[in-house]
């Protein structure tokens, strides 16, 4: 009798537990990136994979493709969109094409720290921002941490503001990037960072901007000597996942798909930052010069990038600009 009620009881767990797990089927995502697969960007897709384990018995994964082996940003982005690839974690910069708003994110020293970027895009604005992707084929979720971007050069160090004019820098594909560098004198060269080492190898750039995890991640110390802490512009990469592949999923699976973003998100920013404040010593430790601009020479950049300030503003949408600023002056507030 008391085999029975043991039997009796596994047999109603089993069917009350199916309906969830009949739900769940075997999937593994490929997560295409850019960088090498010792960045925090691909620890944290690695860990987002371990949580999709840990939260579906083993059922549901993400395959890290690293160092652009499925392509750059936007190609990725776009195989996304048409249904070839399952997630990727573009700059936010790259949605801008698709979404004008999303430019706002990168106006030229908007944030003044990591504490004003995590309450903006963790804020109802920036999921306002994501959630204009669907209509585009993509479903966001979740805002990573890239950083506040430096420039690095092969050619002399940067102590002032006009030491960047004439300096030959690659820039992300971006109409904003473009002419930020414009206006500090710079010969802006838009260029997917796949191609990028080499170009700074043979010369074809002096250099580039990026943040210090992606400066050492990458190696550039191998081909640059010169970094100035410049914090130009915060940068935010963006979970991708394909509708496509969005709509195939049960609401269980969407649902442990979402819990692991979120985790896997607070696990990115934790691991970047750690990271980049160890890469500055281990910058220097490889041979570049560090340079930081004083707080008059900050001043000067933002005085000569106040028109594209304003002239973006207007391109990204004015009501857009308006929240990102009343979403940075809360956060300032607190």
């Amino acid at each position: 009798m008391k085999f029975k009620s043991l039997a009796l009881a596994a047999a109603l767990l089993a069917a009350l537990a199916s309906p969830a797990a009949a739900q769940v089927k075997e999937r593994v995502f490929k997560v295409g990136i850019g960088l090498s697969d010792d960045h925090p960007q691909a620890l944290a897709v690695k860990r987002f994979n371990e949580l999709l384990a840990q939260k579906s018995g083993g059922k549901l994964g993400a395959k890290l493709f690293a160092s652009g082996t499925l392509g750059n940003d936007v190609t990725m982005t776009a195989a996304l969109r048409g249904g070839t690839l399952e997630m990727t974690v573009p700059d936010s910069s790259t949605l801008v094409t698709l979404v004008k708003d999303f430019g706002v994110l990168n106006l030229p020293l908007a944030f003044a720290n990591e504490r004003e970027a995590d309450a903006v895009l963790d804020s109802a604005f920036g999921q306002k921002l994501l959630a204009k992707l669907p209509e585009k084929g993509l479903v966001g979720l979740g805002f990573w941490e890239n950083g506040f971007r430096h420039v690095t050069n092969s050619r002399r160090p940067i102590a002032k503001a006009e030491d960047l004019a004439g300096l030959k820098l690659r820039v992300i594909q971006n109409p904003l990037f473009i002419d930020s560098f414009s206006a500090l004198g710079a010969n802006a060269t838009p260029m997917p960072f796949t191609e990028l080492y080499s170009a700074m190898e043979q010369k074809a750039v002096d250099g580039q901007e990026n943040p210090t995890a992606t400066i050492l991640a990458s190696k550039f110390y191998e081909v640059q000597k010169h970094l100035v802490l410049s914090r130009h512009i915060y940068s935010a990469w963006v979970l991708l996942m394909s509708k496509k592949t969005w709509d195939s999923l049960s609401a269980e699976e969407q649902k442990l798909v979402t819990e692991a973003a979120r985790e896997a998100t607070l696990y990115e920013r934790q691991t970047i930052r750690a990271f980049g404040d160890k890469a500055l010593g281990e910058l220097k430790k490889a041979g570049m010069q560090v340079t930081e601009l004083p707080a008059a020479e900050q001043a000067k950049l933002r005085e000569k990038l106040q028109p594209v300030v304003a002239k973006f503003s207007k391109e990204f949408g004015e009501d857009s600009t308006r929240e990102l600023m009343a979403e940075l002056d809360k956060a300032r507030k607190k």
